[in-house]
Order: structure tokens, then sequence, then C-alpha cells
């Protein structure tokens, strides 16, 4: 049996993910222990697998529920619809490394590249990925605004945005030394909440949400990492002395 934090790292999902699955009645762990914890056995990690299989194929988790719920539903049918079609992605993502291989020549001066060849092996679909995933996780409406609000920026205007937010997270970086709790570090916390409003207007726990999102989920964690090791956790710690403060 595996507890919600066992599952998660080993899945590579978040805790709060798993959380979600229960509610919505997609994934129900396999006992409740006396302390109130979640268990997870053989059975339910194989329904993950397959719930993750089909997530990867950007299937909305209503359908997927759909899918799995049907008394004729057929596990190993399943398996080999998807092979087939990671397959498909295997051929698409051979040919986004090519694209950059080629990419690397063309820069290095060796071989010339076509404009159009620079964009080949990418697709619509891949880039609003994230935003699917992210309807399910909040209101749906709301993520749709946040993108709406995000493509009617300017290419100048998304640039100091994001140059913006980068330089919140390395003053605290620098500030890290001082504590979560320190006048400074709050400050900065300030500063990157209303940042969130070039995109949304999170509440005090969306955004307690969030800071624990870029330390659960790998995807986001590794891009932390490489600001500082410790970013993520810390942000989380900061955060949280942040939404406390300011329940009060």
């Amino acid at each position: 049996m595996f507890t919600v934090k066992q599952l998660s790292s080993m899945a590579g999902v978040t805790p709060r993910t798993l959380h979600h699955y229960d509610e919505i009645g997609l994934l129900k762990p396999s006992r409740i222990g006396e302390n109130g914890y979640r268990y997870y056995g053989e059975e339910a990690l194989l329904k993950l697998q397959q719930i993750l299989f089909y997530r990867e194929l950007d299937i909305p988790l209503d359908e997927i529920k759909k899918i799995m719920g049907r008394r004729d539903f057929d596990v190993l049918g399943a398996l080999q619809s998807h092979k087939d079609a990671l397959n498909k992605q295997a051929v698409r993502i051979d040919r986004l490394i090519q694209t950059v291989d080629n990419t690397i020549q063309h820069l290095k001066g060796k071989t010339k590249m076509s404009e159009k060849g620079l964009f080949e092996g990418f697709s619509e679909e891949e880039q609003e990925k994230y935003a699917k995933e992210a309807e399910q996780m909040y209101d749906p409406e709301t993520v749709r605004e946040s993108n709406r609000k995000w493509k009617a920026y300017s290419a100048a205007k998304k640039e100091a945005i994001l140059a913006e937010g980068k330089a919140v997270y390395m003053d605290m970086v620098a500030a890290m030394p001082k504590g979560a709790a320190s006048a400074e570090v709050q400050a900065i916390v300030e500063r990157w909440r209303k940042h969130m409003d070039y995109f949304w207007t999170p509440n005090l726990d969306q955004l307690l949400g969030l800071a624990e999102g870029y330390s659960d989920d790998p995807r986001f964690k590794a891009n932390f990492d490489k600001m500082h090791p410790n970013l993520a956790e810390f942000m989380r710690e900061a955060v949280k002395v942040y939404v406390e403060k300011n329940r009060k």
C-alpha cells in the first residue's frame, strides 16, 4: 500500500491531483486508514496508470471517467490503444528532435534552414496542453479568461512581464538567507502576488495552492531548481507565512 505522498512521488503527479481524482470519483483509494490517510494498492496503481495514459492523449477527466467506468472496459485493449497512440507521438518527437538538430546546424552555419523548417513538428494542440490541465484543476472559465488576457498582450509586453517575474524569483533567491518570515521576503511575496494580476487574481487559498504546485509538480520544480535547488520549497514556506498573516 502506498500513501498519497508516496504515490504522487512515484507517479510524477501532485498530491492535489490525487485528491482531486478522489473527489470526482475517478480514482478512489484502496482504503482509508484510521488516521484518515488514503492508501493505494496495486489495482489503484494500475487504474492511475490508465488515467495518466489517457491524460497524455489530452482526453478530459470526465470523458476518462466515462470510458473507464464502462462494464466492458478492457484493460489489455486499452493498453494496446495507448501503445498505438504513443507510437504516433514517438514519430512526432523524433521530428522535433530532428528540428532541433537542424536548427543547431543552421546556427553554426553548416546548413541552411527555411523559416518553415524552424517550426517543423510543433502544433497548436501542444501549446494548449497546460491550459487544458489547468482547466481540470481550477475553474475552467477563469483559466480561459487568463489565456485570453495573456494572448491579448503584445510581444513586447509579454517579454516585459516574463522579465519582471524572473526578477521577482531572483530577488527571492537573494533574500532566502533572511528567512521566509522576514520583512524583505514577505515584501517580495507581495510583489509576486501583484505580478499574478497579469494573468488572474487568485485568492489566498489559490495563492497557497500555486506555491504548493511549484514544489509538488515535478515540471514546475525543475524550472525553479534551475534558479536555486531550494527555491520551490522556500516559496511555499514564504507564501504560507504571507497567507496566514493576511487571514488575520
